[in-house]
Formats: C-alpha cells, sequence, structure tokens
C-alpha cells in the first residue's frame, strides 16, 4: 500500500476531484488546494511527498510559483497544465519540475509518471552501482559495463549517463544538459548534445535507431528509462 501524500494545486474543482479519485485508488494520500497561497502554506506545514501543480492558478503565475517552490522543496513536483506550448514546458523543467503532462491527459500516463518520480526520490542517495537490464554502472569506479565486460565511454559520454541515470525517468532540457555537461557558456551549442546522444546510444541502445533507454523528448530534450 502506498503511503505517500501528494499535494494537487489546481483551481478546477472537477479537475481535483477527479485526480482525488484517482490517486485514492491507487491508495494514495490526497490533499488539496485551489491557489497558489494556500498551495504554499500547505507545504510549509504539512510537506507533502509529491505536488501535482497547475500553472494556471488565479493567484500567482505558475511559473513564479514553482521557482519560489524550489528554493526550499526538494521533493518531486509534477506539471498537469493546459499550457501546452514548447516554451511553457522548457521553462517548467527547467525552473525544477520533474515532469510535465498536458490536459486532457490520460490516467495511466500520469500513474506512471507519478511511480517513476517517487521511485527516484525513494532511491538510496549512497547508491553506488546501478543496474538496468544488461548494463551496471558503478559511480565510485566511473565504469559501464554489460554483462560483466567494460563498455568504454569517454569522460563527456560517462558524465552525460550518469546525469541521466541520476534523474531517471525526468525530462531534461537541451540547456540543463548542456550547462551541466559542459557548462554555461555552451547553452546554445545543442549540436554538441545531438552527437554526444548518438554516440551514447550507438554503446547502450540495442537499436540505436529505435531508442528505448534514451527517449527523445522532442524539441525539448531528453528522458532516461531504465526498464
Amino acid at each position: 500500500m502506498n503511503s505517500a501524500t501528494i499535494l494537487v494545486i489546481d483551481d478546477e474543482s472537477q479537475i481535483r476531484k477527479l485526480l482525488r479519485i484517482t490517486l485514492q485508488s491507487y491508495n494514495f494520500k490526497v490533499v488539496e488546494a485551489s491557489t497558489a497561497k494556500e498551495g504554499l502554506s500547505m507545504i510549509a506545514s504539512h510537506p507533502p511527498d509529491m505536488i501535482i501543480l497547475d500553472l494556471g492558478l488565479p493567484d500567482q503565475n505558475g511559473h513564479e510559483l514553482l521557482t519560489h517552490m524550489r528554493e526550499w522543496y526538494t521533493n518531486p513536483i509534477v506539471i498537469l497544465s493546459v499550457q501546452s506550448s514548447e516554451e511553457d514546458i522548457v521553462k517548467a523543467l527547467d525552473h525544477g519540475a520533474n515532469d510535465y503532462l498536458v490536459k486532457p491527459f490520460r490516467t495511466g500516463e500520469l500513474m506512471a509518471r507519478i511511480r517513476v518520480a517517487l521511485r527516484k526520490e525513494n532511491k538510496e542517495d549512497n547508491q553506488v552501482i546501478i543496474k538496468f537490464q544488461d548494463f551496471e554502472v558503478d559511480f565510485a569506479a566511473r565504469t559501464l559495463k554489460k554483462e560483466n565486460a567494460p563498455v568504454k565511454l569517454t569522460a563527456t559520454e560517462y558524465s552525460l549517463l550518469v546525469l541521466m541515470i541520476k534523474n531517471e525517468g525526468k525530462v531534461l532540457t537541451h540547456h540543463y544538459l548542456l550547462q551541466n555537461i559542459w557548462g554555461p557558456s555552451y547553452t546554445q551549442e545543442s549540436q554538441y548534445l545531438r552527437v554526444f546522444i548518438a554516440q551514447l546510444r550507438k554503446k547502450i541502445e540495442s537499436d540505436s535507431n529505435r531508442p528505448s533507454h534514451i527517449i527523445t523528448e522532442s524539441g525539448v530534450g531528453y528522458r532516461f528509462v531504465a526498464d
């Protein structure tokens, strides 16, 4: 049984009702807020394990609220919004959202995203060996093996893979990846990222043209999927 508490911040009562019924059917505890002010108060008094946030709130811009919450709230935040532009999605992800779904949403997809975000949050911070399919990544030794045989990676390829693994299930924007791997002065050099993603896929995907681990989120970035 789930023990996680999820705070839904959305001004639409019907959406809150739908989410409450859906989440409770999976044994999550659900609390609700209809405004940014109410949501912030609830987070401060009883921090939830996850937040589902609508960007179109009546009393504060959702992007501003997200940025404010990320100054001190570290648990997963999933955006659920009618705002579907690439600009809004990239902005939310860059400002700390773990994931972004556009309304209307599919219940199955929402639950899958929630499970991934909570699973990532519950992983041990000191875990030094990560396994996915036939691969094993040893963070301490900085090595990748496939069926116990070493897989040769460049330093940049390894750093990129580790960053994605540590953010499993989360969409990482081009800007975020470029900044964290190459530095702030390279955030516009998207060709660097395309080249290294292609190289990495050739080494860890069974079919690099149909990747199952490093998934492209068109126009936004990439998502790492372990299973």
